[in-house]
């Protein structure tokens, strides 16, 4: 059975772990916590990519490579993610369990020493980062963002986004824009580095064998360096707002052979609300599921689309369906996708269909236990929400939910904006 703990390691700079002997790798991982804006993403986005290139003892990446090796083949590799309306930078790294060196030896104290080493003291050039290493990531930051079009579903929900929260953090991208991420130099990413490491709450995460005393030691030990702050400042909540009257419509053409139809409402619920189960089993019905009604009607039964489902953005309390339709479609598909959601409104749902909605959500919540990485990601969602019920507890929830409360969760989605990536000549 997995022990969780949770520590405060230094004012704002909290330890969640998972004392587990379930898996034969530990794993570890540290986050700055920021507020998404658009002034700021690119940098935040640039600056693991930066930190991951070199260290004061291990300067180049050949020499980490090196000190990797010697840990039996640990990784640490720099990871940008958002949570609603906040930026994740920092590192995920994966490392042998002390319980399976050859020799019986520890390496969480090295591996958490090397972490914080590479998080906490970059290669310095003239009192900020190095001018090459810079440069090398910021181009290959512009890479990255461009290189987002080509996966067309991918960006209709980004366009989508940016559409229908256009004036709200959520809107922004996790790596920013191009225009952004081509103006930073060595000083201004100092500078917001330095920023960070002042401000920003810092969240460390540990899963393996480990017991909790001498992981929190290890990683105090690790993260010694980070400046001493009285109070970083936790985050705050994202706004709620409401879907408009009359929904904005947006249509883009690009040379492409297929239609991607995004549609984006409004919830009214979110991680924190007593509702989010009920909601989480709402989209599993609608469109989250292989036995969901996008999935079923939508796509099987009609055939207007090539896929079409549902995601649930927690945090903010925004759902989002995806499509792939042929342009001559779009109007048909459109009007089933709302039509299925109405119908969902109405109560007109099998409790079968529920059933089937609802194995699947606790399946996927309790699998969770069985793989690093989705754990990982999990709590750190739960960190930046503040929450610390587990997937066991969050399932359970969910096991309670009745069809009465899923038909009440329909009832508060509202449609916001709908956005169509159309070909060129249709």
């Amino acid at each position: 059975m997995a022990e969780l703990t949770r520590t405060e390691l230094f004012p704002g700079v909290h330890l969640t772990a998972v004392h587990t002997g379930k898996f034969k790798s530990c794993v570890l991982g540290v986050n700055f916590l920021t507020p998404l804006d658009r002034e700021t993403a690119s940098v935040n986005a640039l600056i693991p990519s930066v930190l991951r290139r070199g260290s004061r003892n291990y300067p180049t990446m050949q020499a980490i490579s090196a000190a990797l090796d010697e840990l039996y083949g640990g990784s640490i590799e720099p990871m940008v993610r958002t949570r609603g309306e906040v930026q994740c930078v920092g590192f995920l790294g994966s490392f042998l369990d002390d319980a399976y060196t050859l020799d019986g030896s520890t390496l969480l104290g090295r591996a958490a020493g090397l972490m914080g080493e590479l998080f906490l003291q970059p290669v310095i050039e003239d009192g900020c980062f190095s001018q090459e290493y810079t440069k090398g990531e910021r181009d290959n930051l512009a890479d990255r963002i461009r290189a987002q079009i080509n996966d067309k579903r991918s960006y209709a929900l980004t366009r989508l986004k940016q559409e229908m929260c256009k004036d709200e953090p959520f809107g922004v991208d996790r790596l920013g824009d191009e225009a952004h991420a081509a103006a930073i130099t060595p000083q201004s990413l100092w500078a917001q580095y330095q920023h960070l490491l002042h401000t920003a709450p810092v969240e460390i995460y540990y899963c393996g064998s480990a017991q909790p005393g001498r992981v929190v030691q290890a990683l105090k030990n690790a993260f010694s360096a980070l400046p001493c702050c009285e109070e970083r400042p936790p985050l705050p909540r994202p706004a709620s707002k409401s879907a408009p009257e009359q929904e904005k419509n947006v249509e883009e053409r690009m040379d492409v052979t297929q239609g991607k139809l995004s549609l984006g409402f409004r919830a009214g619920a979110d991680v924190w609300s007593k509702q989010y189960p009920a909601l989480m089993l709402a989209n599993a019905v609608y469109g989250g599921t292989t036995t969901s009604k996008l999935f079923l009607n939508v796509r099987e039964k009609l055939s207007l689309c090539y896929y079409a489902s549902s995601m649930l953005e927690k945090h903010k309390g925004v759902m989002m369906v995806s499509s792939g339709v042929e342009f001559e479609q779009f109007q048909a598909a459109r009007a089933e996708i709302l039509a299925q959601l109405e119908a969902c409104k109405a109560g007109q749902f099998e409790n079968w269909e529920l059933e089937g909605a609802r194995r699947s959500v606790v399946s996927t919540l309790r699998s969770a236990m069985d793989a690093q990485g989705r754990l990982e990601d999990f709590w750190l969602g739960q960190a930046v929400a503040g929450i610390a019920e587990g997937p066991d507890a969050l399932a359970e929830r969910v096991e309670q939910v009745t069809l009465e409360e899923v038909a009440a969760a329909f009832q508060t989605l509202a449609l916001d904006t709908v956005y169509f990536l159309t070909g060129k000549e249709v």
